[in-house]
């Protein structure tokens, strides 16, 4: 019995290490994400700002 006790703590402790570096992979993907949303909704209003003195701005192109 004491032999099976031992086996179970090794395989909890790799479960539970294995656990963490899963969750750890799944906290950067979502981190990657959150930062990647940011950095468009950054850029959205030089976008517009752009866009708009473009119209008001004649080319000299002629």
């Amino acid at each position: 019995m004491k032999l099976l006790t031992i086996q179970f703590r090794k395989f909890r402790s790799l479960m539970l290490i294995a656990l963490c570096l899963l969750l750890f992979s799944c906290v950067g993907a979502v981190v990657g994400a959150v930062v990647d949303t940011t950095i468009e909704v950054v850029k959205v209003p030089f976008k517009v700002v752009g866009a708009a003195v473009d119209l008001a701005v004649p080319d000299d192109d002629d």
